[in-house]
């Protein structure tokens, strides 16, 4: 795995393929996240495209979480993918499960919950990477700088 200071080598418990499959997941969450939010303003079928692609990182993301497991890599490396799994689960139960409205009108009770998940596992994910490589991380934490900045771009026009 490329890094400018890694602190992963054999025998650590820390699998270095779980580690760029959460640093892909991450990123891909972020890069879709940040389309789907940029495109509320015109399509909001982009979304639903863009959510669908989220809940199948869930995939690659379990599979990490269960390398990780298996390894005991320790709860640094389980909470992010466990917290991204939780939050999609949540998602789809909501969404198709229940059919519940909850962006507009706004429903705290819902909203909170999953927006809490979501930038949890984000940032769950993500900040393993630090350690790990900063140049991972760099990488992560631009990604996430450009979500951000499609949210408040969204929010801006009334579609956050």
């Amino acid at each position: 795995m490329p890094s400018n200071r890694s602190t992963t080598t054999p025998g650590q418990g820390i699998p270095d393929g779980a580690v760029l499959t959460i640093w892909v997941v991450v990123n891909l969450v972020n890069l879709l996240q940040a389309v789907g939010f940029a495109t509320r303003v015109s399509n909001w079928d982009v979304q639903r495209i863009v959510g669908i692609m989220i809940a199948v990182l869930t995939v690659p993301a379990t599979l990490a979480l269960v390398s990780f497991a298996r390894r005991g890599a320790g709860w640094r490396f389980y909470s992010g993918p466990l917290t991204f799994d939780a939050f999609v689960v949540l998602l789809v139960v909501v969404e198709y499960g229940l059919a519940i409205e909850w962006r507009s009108p706004g429903r705290p009770e819902v909203l909170v919950p999953l927006v809490s998940l979501f930038f949890g596992s984000i940032f769950l994910m993500g900040a393993p990477m630090l350690r790990i490589s900063r140049r991972l991380w760099a990488v992560t934490a631009v990604t996430a700088t450009v979500l951000l900045s499609a949210m408040l771009y969204a929010m801006s026009k009334g579609v956050g």
